[in-house]
């Protein structure tokens, strides 16, 4: 990875880290689309799950009296079963497929009718979430905004909100960052230990600065802009995926 290049890596993750700070999602998905247009798949991935990991991990501290652990406790049985089975499995899709599934789902959840949305708050919902995303997550690369969609429907708060996804995320990217790792190398087209590590101290600061905002911002305008987010970015990576398959 050339120094321009890691330059531009670099003023990405602070900047999505930002974003995720206040939303809880959606700097994933932007991240990605810069790593996938830098980067091979299997090392976008893995920079993507070290970085990640490094964000959500760092909000997870930064609002952890606000994670609701019950729901993490049926979200993490669903994730270890999914990733069994992707392990299994050991795919490594090409990217216009990961371009294509990350714009579809947004809007084919939003297809559903109100009284069936998706709502993480009920019974074994976040086993299925668990599941779900993280077969999302090692297919697609970044299914934050799927796991978006779970919360939408809840009554949460945002810092609940942030909090309890960031506790997920996590997770998820500890296991993708196994997954990929496991398939290709823990540093495969180049990476080096300080470029990663690098990305995970840029990540935590853009999270620093990402969780002031949210306290500025109320739950009525969390929720409103988090849509609003979702759509256009899901929008931007559907036509890309679409383009690249065609």
């Amino acid at each position: 990875m050339s120094a321009l290049t890691s330059l531009v890596i670099g003023i990405a993750v602070v900047l999505t880290a930002i974003v995720s700070g206040v939303f809880g999602m959606a700097g994933g998905l932007m991240l990605l689309g810069v790593l996938l247009a830098l980067l091979d798949v299997a090392p976008a991935m893995l920079l993507l799950g070290f970085t990640q990991f490094a964000s959500n991990g760092w909000r997870c501290l930064l609002w952890v009296k606000h994670v609701r652990w019950r729901l993490f406790g049926g979200f993490a049985l669903g994730a270890f079963a999914a990733f069994g089975l992707m392990r299994m499995l050991a795919l490594i899709p090409p990217k216009g497929f990961v371009y294509l599934f990350i714009g579809a789902l947004p809007f084919a959840t939003e297809l559903l009718p109100q009284s069936r949305a998706p709502d993480i708050s009920r019974p074994y919902m976040a086993v299925f979430c668990g599941f779900l995303l993280t077969t999302l997550q090692m297919i697609g690369g970044a299914a934050g905004n799927v796991l978006a969609v779970f919360f939408q429907a809840s009554t949460f708060d945002r810092r609940e909100i942030v909090a309890t996804k960031a506790v997920m995320q996590t997770l998820n990217h500890a296991l993708r960052v196994i997954y990929f790792g496991s398939l290709v190398g823990f540093a495969p087209a180049g990476l080096k230990l300080w470029q990663i590590a690098g990305c995970m101290g840029l990540a935590i600061i853009g999270a620093t600065l990402g969780a002031r905002v949210l306290t500025r911002i109320s739950n009525h305008d969390f929720r409103r802009w988090s849509q609003g987010l979702i759509r256009a970015i899901s929008a931007v990576y559907l036509l890309r995926g679409l383009s690249l398959m065609l």
